[in-house]
């Protein structure tokens, strides 16, 4: 049995609020005279998703925090060589719509990474049943197709800035390289992966990313 249908109600819910959020978000950022107080309100933004995502994880064990940890870590690490070294995505920096940083890159793009590791690796698993290297795989471009969206529009709203203002091919190859390692450490992961919220974080993402990059 897919163990992410039927929708309860509770989930309904939880995708109501995540919809009116990112909906009001949207407004915020393309139509409104408040831009700023809406880019202000991005880290919070997503503290809310994760708080509304993990809500409906149901295995809170060892094996997952040392997950959580590991993937976090790895995610930020990978942003701090990224930013000093260039050697993994390109040059680029960080602006300051994303919060608080340490050595240059702003604290809740570990989260970032865990949200979009997570609900991808969820996403694949509840489209079929592949082996679990074809769904880290999967998994890995899910996330770099998403990052697709991403980009241009995070170099509009400052996210970050890229050398020339140009998206090196080479932040695609990265971000496909980690994805790939930390899905293949999802698949392989020993808690139980039947979030039945996750799919929709993750397509929710698509379709905000989506529009804006349409929009902006």
């Amino acid at each position: 049995m897919n163990p992410y249908l039927p929708v309860k109600r509770k989930e309904l819910l939880a995708i109501f609020v995540l919809v009116i959020f990112y909906a009001v978000g949207f407004y915020g950022l393309v139509f409104s005279n408040y831009q700023a107080l809406f880019l202000s309100l991005v880290p919070f933004n997503l503290l809310l998703t994760n708080l509304i995502l993990f809500f409906f994880h149901q295995d809170f064990s060892r094996p997952f925090w040392l997950f959580a940890f590991i993937v976090f870590s790895v995610g930020f690490l990978a942003e701090v060589i990224g930013i000093h070294t260039a050697l993994l995505f390109g040059h680029y920096t960080y602006g300051a719509a994303l919060g608080w940083q340490l050595f240059k890159v702003p604290l809740i793009i570990g989260l970032n990474w865990l949200m979009l590791v997570y609900t991808a690796g969820h996403t694949v698993n509840y489209l079929g049943r592949f082996t679990w290297w074809i769904k880290a795989v999967l998994g890995a471009a899910l996330m770099v197709a998403l990052d697709y969206f991403i980009e241009p529009v995070a170099v509009h709203l400052d996210f970050w800035s890229w050398q020339a203002n140009v998206i090196p091919l080479s932040n695609f190859v990265g971000w496909f390289l980690v994805a790939l390692v930390l899905q293949i450490y999802f698949q392989q992961a020993a808690f139980r992966k039947t979030n039945s919220l996750a799919p929709f974080v993750f397509l929710l993402q698509f379709l905000f990313f989506g529009a804006l990059s349409w929009v902006i």
